[in-house]
């Protein structure tokens, strides 16, 4: 007997769930049933469950029956004809769909003529088989799944157009390509999505080749020619928000210039862009920790005794402030109500992008890198008809990754700029590798897309040729800008006295035990001092017992809350986090007794 279970809830038990399975999907074709139900047996736990849930993800698969599929050239034709549509298919029980769970029990072929009598569906078209990103891969049917995953992954982190109306809206933090454009190279869901209203990438020459040692590992080089010609430059937005909140008793926050009797009061300097309502200018250039939006706030805590003294109603700063690390200009300054009528201020950053060493690109492949130099057009090597690349992309990067999509870009690339049309690299259904060859060799280029390349430097030809075309390039928001952390001294911990943690809030980066050993292996061991010294602290230490002492500097004493004041005690320096291990080993009635060296030698 096998057991039954329905939305994961036991409903009873049958004797053949071979039988009783195949009743139901015929039910379910016919109509009798919820076209929402599926259907698994489990043989190992010999188990039948039904489930017609919600938030199941589900999708539509041809029927197969006696290895032929059910779509006939008669519903072909209807279809062409818009005799019928896919709910007609559906309904017909012509297309069905499953969840991961039916799944494990059919037999799903990618082409009509790979059926046989064991299978039980057919994919709606083999392109199905990928996501909405991914099928924007071209030639992804000749690259390995992982890096189609990242292939599609880079392309949602892409700058590009994300919306036509970025001036008017305050989005947390956006960046626009200056110059997007459709690729040459393209898949038929380009057109389904309507990329060309939303680029995000840019046709540039790439050649493959190494380049004194800058574009190992991933790194790329780029010609400075073409960041000075406007390639991937971008700009990045933030904006800054602030309100006037209304608290009870009356009290509110005021949108002004602070005076200089308010608590937390900064300097003349900070507030040197505010204008009369508080409130900075457009196109002022601000740099980090600037104040924007000038503002007062009531006192946190107001008591019924302290409603009338003076000190409880000094009112206090709460300004907004640049992000530390930032630069940039005001763009736009927006000042309106929220929805309770209070006073609201929006201030718009941009700062401009152009490409720099450390700035992420990739190509659609899932071959992702930082520029590791920019190197003058003068330099850079040049073909015999004097067109120069504006990216040098290592090779040694495709033969472990297996991205053979990325060389048939860059071929099918260069007849596209070359004939002046698009080319259709959708997956599975791509132009001919072999036609695409014979068309290049007809137009006056080698068919294998290599060509003789000279030495920019010193003007001699390369000893090889060199696979050059073009590529669809894309930005990536991991600017190096956003992410450049130096502190020198600042704010600490109250508790440990170490550096807060944090890019954002001016904090210090942790070294562990890593990075203090490449330290020592490039001789720099000398830098771990200041590091290691980060919550230095001078305690006094009663030599008698090994516990710290009290040092009175007011009254000139020193004693030891154990021993008196008739002993010697000698200032030492160690870490405040080591002296908090000894509080709480105290707490814990562990003496910890510290003897110093000078006394037991």
């Amino acid at each position: 007997m096998s057991d039954v279970y329905l939305n994961e809830k036991f409903i009873g038990t049958i004797k053949n769930p071979f039988n009783f399975i195949n009743e139901i999907k015929e039910e379910r074709r016919k109509g009798k049933l919820a076209k929402e139900l599926n259907v698994l047996y489990d043989e190992n736990s010999d188990e039948v469950y039904l489930d017609f849930s919600k938030g199941r993800a589900r999708r539509p698969l041809i029927l197969v029956r006696d290895g032929k599929s059910l779509v006939t050239e008669e519903i072909k034709k209807e279809l062409k004809d818009g005799k019928i549509k896919w709910s007609g298919l559906v309904e017909r029980g012509i297309i069905e769909y499953l969840d991961a769970s039916e799944e494990e029990n059919s037999l799903v072929a990618l082409n009509e003529d790979e059926l046989t009598k064991d299978h039980t569906h057919l994919e709606v078209g083999k392109i199905v088989i990928l996501g909405l990103t991914t099928a924007h891969v071209p030639f992804a049917n000749f690259g390995q799944s992982p890096r189609l995953n990242r292939g599609s992954k880079t392309q949602k982190q892409a700058l590009g157009l994300y919306s036509a109306n970025f001036l008017v809206r305050m989005d947390t933090d956006s960046n626009i390509l200056h110059y997007p454009q459709t690729p040459i190279v393209r898949t038929f869901m380009h057109d389904l999505t309507n990329y060309d209203q939303h680029p995000a990438g840019q046709n540039i020459i790439i050649a493959l080749m190494s380049y004194e040692g800058y574009n190992m590992q991933d790194s790329i080089i780029i010609n400075k020619g073409s960041v000075e010609r406007g390639f991937a430059r971008s700009t990045f937005f933030r904006p800054y928000v602030s309100e006037e909140l209304r608290y009870s008793g009356g009290l509110v926050d005021e949108i002004c210039i602070p005076d200089k009797d308010i608590k937390g009061y900064k300097s003349e300097e900070n507030y040197k862009l505010l204008e009369e309502d508080g409130i900075t200018y457009p196109e002022a250039e601000i740099a980090g920790e600037e104040v924007i939006i000038g503002k007062t706030s009531p006192p946190r805590f107001l008591g019924e005794l302290e409603e009338f003294s003076i000190a409880a109603n000094v009112r206090r700063e709460s300004s907004s402030m640049i992000k530390h690390g930032e630069i940039g200009k005001v763009d736009a300054v927006m000042i309106t109500e929220n929805e309770e009528g209070n006073k609201l201020v929006q201030v718009r950053i941009r700062d401009q992008r152009i490409p720099e060493i450390g700035d992420k690109f990739a190509s659609r492949h899932g071959q992702k890198g930082v520029i590791g130099s920019i190197v003058p057009e003068t330099d850079m090597p040049f073909t015999s008809s004097g067109v120069i690349p504006d990216l040098i992309f290592s090779p040694h990067s495709l033969p472990s990754r297996m991205t053979v999509g990325h060389l048939l870009e860059i071929l099918s690339g260069k007849i596209g700029s070359l004939a002046g049309r698009f080319i259709d690299g959708t997956a599975f259904d791509a132009e001919d590798e072999g036609d695409l060859r014979k068309e290049l060799l007809s137009l006056g280029f080698r068919e294998d897309g290599t060509e003789k390349l000279y030495n920019g430097v010193t003007g001699e030809e390369y000893k090889v040729n060199i696979f050059i075309g073009n590529m669809y390039y894309m930005k990536l928001k991991h600017m190096v800008a956003n992410k450049l952390h130096a502190r020198a001294s600042g704010r600490i911990q109250l508790l440990t006295r170490q550096p807060i943690e944090g890019r954002s809030k001016g904090g210090g980066l942790r070294l562990g035990e890593m990075e203090k050993d490449c330290f020592v292996a490039h001789g720099a061991s000398l830098l771990l001092k200041e590091r290691f010294d980060s919550d230095k602290t001078l305690l006094y230490l009663c030599e008698e017992c090994g516990m710290l002492a009290i040092v009175d500097k007011y009254r000139n004493r020193k004693f030891c809350p154990k021993c008196g004041s008739n002993v010697e005690i000698t200032p030492i320096e160690l870490s405040y986090a080591f002296k908090l291990l000894l509080d709480e080993l105290k707490a814990m009635c562990i003496y910890p007794q510290l003897k110093l060296k000078s006394r037991y030698r």
